[in-house]
């Protein structure tokens, strides 16, 4: 059962919804019918939105290591997240006392405590990175403007990089958007002239060349595969984000459909 685990990191910026879009992700699993498990890997998370299965504020507490080290929450943050390195065995057992195929962990609040430190990598590898995908989630506050999009893309681009495996891009929060603004936004994901117009109308014309060249990494890179759009209220999303997860690891074998 252990190699056959899939592990779903969700991965994004400060305020994206990581930890609600776990909690209904795992809901969204029991309505199915089917299995998963949620750990959480936020060391100085206060309160979560579900009940974690595996928590890493068994072994690494934000609170303790601001007194033990006399550390603001930033450094004791920086601290924890390396902690949670030494902890990976511990992690690791855990998270195979449980009989289930999908494993779905919810990131540091920060996405460089994850993403940027040592630390992500090193769990991603050391839990199963053959069989591990990132559910890159898009701010949808942050990408309303063409530049905003495409750094937000380009920090997706940045976590494939780093973690080295591969990232599904979803639209979090898409409740809170505007029936004009999923055309906008889902007209921008084909990367084509369009965006990049628009991109250089909010930028000076200094940055031209550079918006040229960020286009170009992102089609050359493949970023041009439309993001799912979810929310977490109804469920919007969930059964694409499942069928990614079994396209990729599957083949196709158990994808649901209407």
């Amino acid at each position: 059962m252990t190699d056959e685990r899939v592990f779903a990191y969700m991965v994004g910026t400060a305020g994206s919804g990581k930890s609600t879009l776990t909690g209904a992700f795992r809901e969204w699993f029991n309505l199915k019918g089917l299995d998963a498990i949620v750990v959480n890997l936020d060391p100085g998370a206060e309160s979560l939105p579900y009940t974690p299965d595996v928590d890493i504020r068994d072994w690494v507490s934000l609170k303790k290591v601001m007194e033990e080290f006399d550390l603001g929450p930033n450094g004791a943050q920086i601290v924890c997240a390396d902690m949670m390195a030494l902890n990976a065995k511990d992690l690791k057992e855990s998270i195979e006392s449980f009989k289930t195929e999908y494993v779905l962990l919810d990131t540091p609040g920060q996405i460089e405590l994850f993403v940027f430190r040592e630390a992500g990598s090193f769990i991603v590898s050391y839990l199963n990175p053959q069989r591990s995908m990132v559910a890159y989630l898009l701010d949808p506050v942050l990408t309303k403007t063409a530049s905003g999009f495409v750094t937000q893309l380009l920090l997706s681009l940045t976590t494939r990089f780093r973690l080295g495996v591969p990232v599904v891009n979803l639209f979090s929060k898409c409740d809170l958007l505007s029936k004009d603004d999923k055309r906008v936004i889902e007209n921008w994901s084909s990367l084509d002239e369009q965006l990049y117009n628009k991109i250089t109308m909010e930028k000076a014309s200094v940055y031209r060349e550079l918006s040229e060249q960020l286009m170009f990494l992102l089609q050359h890179f493949g970023e041009s595969i439309s993001p799912i759009l979810v929310s977490s209220k109804d469920y919007l999303g969930m059964e694409d984000l499942y069928n990614s997860l079994q396209m990729y690891f599957k083949a196709g074998e158990d994808t649901l459909s209407d």
